[in-house]
């Protein structure tokens, strides 16, 4: 895989909400997205990356030395917010794991990670390469959650769909 395109990049950003201060980003890779939250307005010390890959961590570290980068994993991720110095609650996650090649349970606890720490009425920004939802139906259903294709980035390598996913009671 090449990293995301301009055109991917611009999709995600857009589905950011317009009161958007605190944001986490999951599976940075080289940090494609990671500068465009920064580029929109996201200040570094309301920018929290969280990136599984020690050779991608690294990467990270040394180009965007202002940031708060952790090493971890995102089932972890309430106390990883826990633990850093944001300024607010999260407003956005962002993210681009790759949910359609992780078992359904690793799946769940990530969703239920990411729904712990977002705020009332914020969503998790996800993109995948495949035309459905990256998570099951059914597991949406069980967590409570809805999944709005809300972009799609044909120029992207390969085309990419960008996703919404919510609670449902927001």
């Amino acid at each position: 895989m090449v990293p995301s395109g301009r055109q991917l990049t611009r999709q995600m950003m857009r589905q950011l909400p317009a009161d958007a201060r605190c944001v986490v980003e999951l599976g940075a890779g080289t940090g494609v997205f990671t500068q465009a939250l920064l580029t929109q307005g996201i200040s570094p010390r309301n920018l929290l990356v969280v990136e599984l890959n020690p050779e991608f961590h690294a990467v990270l570290c040394r180009r965007f030395q202002q940031l708060q980068i952790i090493n971890g994993d995102a089932r972890d991720l309430q106390g990883i917010v826990a633990g850093a110095s944001l300024d607010g609650g999260i407003d956005a996650v962002v993210s681009g794991l790759g949910f359609l090649a992780m078992p359904r349970e690793i799946q769940k606890q990530i969703l239920e990670a990411v729904f712990a720490v977002l705020g009332k009425g914020r969503s998790l920004i996800q993109f995948t390469y495949g035309p459905k939802a990256p998570i099951p139906q059914d597991l949406l259903e069980e967590l409570g959650l809805t999944a709005t294709r809300v972009g799609f980035a044909p120029l992207n390598l390969p085309p990419a769909f960008v996703y919404k996913l919510s609670r449902r009671a927001d």
